[in-house]
């Protein structure tokens, strides 16, 4: 990978991590961030000329096509994104003697296991989204061997249309408010997972790695955890309640994992640290939202 310090393509830089990673950008690098209106992955001309304008030590791929449902019916967008956007980006990036980095997805594992997923196992995606963000994987090591794949889950940001805000918005507007609950993976803030990748890049590693906050939750503990949290600092004036249902009572055009825990332990060995728990990363993000609201 790069030496440490640098200059930096980011693509998908309006995005959650894209924004996350240009604010935590260690001393002596330069990211030149751009958004979807400035480049558009998908087109193989417009990334080569873009990583040529930029001349990067690194390039980052923050975008993707990440509309889970509508992917089943946009098939061709979900893999000019999420399989040739990367594959252009990787290959721009060889070419230009620079390092890569892209990220994926727990979506592309089926859910059926007993234990947090390996880097090294099989992918088996239950839809086109996790299929687009395979093919992607296997686009970007047949570009450029020594890439990092970094794959994450459930990411969120104190801004931004995720989870966090969905939930927020819905519980000052309702009484009640029915959540997932035999969906189980790992919530993970912006935060955690750009600084992560940061010290991934600066020690020079490539491969695939998983990072996800630690602990592990269904979307209902989720959605109960930012109840009780945004009560407890006065963001909800009073309690939501929050019934779990089955996947079964709320259909979805895409099929989801039921269980798309990462095992992050070799990330956490080469990092010398772990990652905090899902619910300390929460209290950090809706403390930062607070400061947002107050500037």
């Amino acid at each position: 990978m790069v030496k440490p310090g640098g200059r930096v393509l980011l693509a998908g830089a309006g995005g959650q991590f894209g924004k996350a990673w240009a604010t935590l950008a260690p001393p002596g690098w330069t990211v030149v961030g751009l958004g979807r209106a400035e480049l558009d992955i998908a087109d193989a001309a417009a990334v080569d000329a873009a990583v040529r304008a930029a001349a990067p030590d690194l390039v980052v791929n923050g975008a993707a096509y990440t509309a889970v449902d509508r992917a089943e019916s946009e098939p061709d967008a979900a893999f000019r994104a999420n399989r040739d956007g990367a594959r252009h980006l990787a290959q721009a990036s060889r070419a230009a003697g620079g390092s890569f980095v892209t990220l994926s997805t727990d979506f592309v594992f089926d859910g059926e296991t007993n234990r947090p997923y390996r880097p090294e196992d099989p992918t088996r995606p239950l839809g086109v989204y996790g299929a687009s963000k395979a093919a992607g994987e296997e686009a970007v090591l047949a570009a450029d061997p020594d890439a990092l794949i970094v794959r994450t889950a459930w990411v969120y940001a104190a801004t931004g249309a995720n989870f966090l805000n969905t939930m927020l918005r819905l519980m000052a507007e309702r009484e009640v408010v029915r959540v997932v609950a035999d969906q189980v993976g790992a919530p993970t803030s912006a935060a955690t997972l750009a600084d992560a990748v940061w010290r991934l890049v600066e020690l020079r590693a490539g491969g695939i790695f998983h990072v996800t906050d630690a602990g592990v939750a269904s979307w209902y503990d989720f959605a109960q955890a930012i109840a009780e949290e945004a009560l407890a600092t006065g963001r909800l004036a009073s309690p939501a309640r929050v019934e779990p249902i089955a996947t079964a009572d709320y259909p979805t055009p895409a099929r989801r994992p039921g269980y798309s825990v990462l095992d992050k332990s070799a990330t956490w060995a080469l990092l010398g640290r772990t990652a905090p728990h899902w619910r300390v990363a929460l209290r950090a993000t809706l403390a930062e939202a607070d400061r947002l609201a107050l500037r």
